[in-house]
């Protein structure tokens, strides 16, 4: 609020321009979340991560490899449904303090899922499928069926990986972008 006082001794109060500009910029930044991609990668995200956690469970009933040694479809599951539920909430409440928390889980779930798909890619070179040993009615050894089916699951995860990491990151550059466009208006609030 700006109050001028004139030579006639009147007194006049207006709006601050920089209060203007600063209410100005908050609806900017309300629209540019708004545009529904933020709910959208909030939802893929949560989605993801109970996906990767669902199709992980049968591993358990699968040879014990490096991949369930480490936690790793746990742990990446878990970042990025609190990755996506950080993206919901920011989205529901469109305010600016809570784009950079958004973007620290969101670049952290990228570096995470980038690691879970080395890790898998590791573990599928490490654990091929076995040939399978027909015997004499022509049908193949256990160990052939069972890694079969660990390699088809860890084929689907890998692939859940690759969806997530290129989600994730380019959120996190768009969150970027939007943070360093009203980083300027957040120290104001």
């Amino acid at each position: 609020m700006a109050v001028t006082v004139s030579s006639d001794l009147s007194v006049r109060v207006s709006a601050d321009q920089n209060v203007e500009k600063l209410t100005d910029k908050q609806e900017a930044l309300k629209e540019s979340l708004q545009k529904g991609e933020s709910k959208a990668i909030g939802v893929s995200q949560v989605m993801l991560g109970f996906l990767v956690i669902s199709y992980s469970m049968p591993l358990l009933a699968a040879e014990f490899t490096e991949v369930l040694m480490f936690g790793v479809p746990w742990w990446s599951g878990f970042i990025f449904v609190v990755a996506g539920a950080v993206t919901l909430v920011m989205e529901k409440r469109n305010n600016i303090e809570m784009v950079l928390p958004c973007l620290v889980i969101t670049a952290l779930a990228t570096i995470i899922s980038l690691a879970a798909l080395i890790i898998h890619c590791i573990d599928v070179m490490n654990h091929p499928e076995t040939i399978c040993n027909p015997d004499l009615n022509q049908i193949c050894d256990d160990k052939h069926y069972a890694t079969a089916f660990s390699f088809g699951l860890k084929s689907i995860l890998i692939f859940l990986y690759t969806v997530a990491t290129s989600t994730s990151s380019a959120f996190s550059f768009i969150l970027y972008k939007e943070m360093k466009k009203f980083h300027n208006y957040s120290l104001v609030i």
